[in-house]
């Protein structure tokens, strides 16, 4: 199964440090039957690209919670075994739940596929994106167009190789 796992540059440079994205369990996210009930599609692709936009705005909490992070969302995608992830069913259709699952064990950062992140021309929007968070999670219209702003930038794609560039640790 593929997941989507949510981290912030900090977080990224930590993993490719230690090797693991985390011990587990991880909060992913993934095409889940909750997902596909609620996107509508039969299109891996959408579902998967699905998926990896919840990460993202995941990823954004995250940046919220963190002052020191750079500003720039980060996903880092990795197949596990069927087994190892697993959706709360108790959160059924929770529109702030789509999606997600719990990884459990480690997650060996060579094991990723790719690595998602923002382009530095997107660290303004996701700033103003990580400030508004908390107005639009009450349902501010204003705060919540800010964070869709984010939401605008396309995370770039990045082989594993990369992650050292992405990080300013390249040559």
């Amino acid at each position: 199964m593929r997941v989507y796992v949510p981290l912030t540059l900090s977080g990224l440079a930590e993993a490719y440090k230690t090797g693991e994205l985390g011990a587990g369990p991880l909060v992913a996210y993934a095409v889940t039957p909750a997902l596909r009930e609620w996107y509508l599609s039969d299109d891996i692709e959408e579902l998967e690209y699905a998926a990896l936009s919840r990460a993202a705005l995941a990823s954004l909490r995250l940046v919220a919670a963190d002052s020191g992070a750079p500003r720039r969302r980060v996903v880092v995608a990795v197949d596990v075994p069927d087994r190892a992830a697993a959706a709360d069913p108790d959160k059924g259709l929770d529109p702030a739940a789509l999606g997600e699952v719990r990884v459990t064990g480690a997650v060996s950062l060579a094991k990723a596929a790719a690595v998602h992140a923002d382009a530095a021309d997107a660290e303004a929007d996701v700033t103003a994106a990580a400030e508004a968070l908390e107005e639009a999670d009450r349902g501010d219209d204003d705060a919540q167009f800010v964070v869709d702003g984010a939401e605008d930038h396309e995370l770039l794609w990045y082989a594993t190789q990369e992650v050292p560039n992405l990080l300013g640790l390249g040559d």
